[in-house]
């Protein structure tokens, strides 16, 4: 005589997915940890940016009331490590760039560069 459940014969009874939601969670968990951490590396480098483009506009500010080019790039240099500074005229005006590299992590390295301009002979 046949089995009345015709689901006994293929074995799909509650404890056939057992350890499928830790099985599945093993396999999101490093997808996840990345996604955080380049998020949190994307928002170390915007506050890099943020700090050069500061760094460049008091350095033009500085240049622009008859400061030093060497006081310039003393100023960027305080405020962000590794930073290459440049400065040039153009017409009227003072212009300071500077590039660094943020880094994400250890194997990723983003360049990041601001410039700034300040009325030369200002106060």
């Amino acid at each position: 005589m046949r089995d009345a459940d015709p689901d006994a014969d293929r074995g799909s009874g509650p404890d056939d997915d057992r350890g499928s939601v830790a099985a599945e969670l093993a396999l999101a968990l490093p997808a996840v940890a990345l996604t955080l951490l380049l998020g949190a590396g994307a928002l170390g480098a915007a506050a890099q940016l943020v700090a050069v483009q500061d760094a460049v506009a008091d350095a033009a500010r500085l240049l622009g009331r008859g400061e030093s080019a060497a006081a310039a790039e003393a100023a960027v240099a305080a405020s962000v490590d590794g930073a290459r500074v440049s400065s040039h005229t153009r017409d009227e005006f003072v212009c300071v760039s500077a590039r660094i590299d943020a880094r994400l992590g250890r194997i990723i390295s983003i360049p990041l560069s601001a410039s700034s301009c300040a009325l030369a002979g200002g106060l």
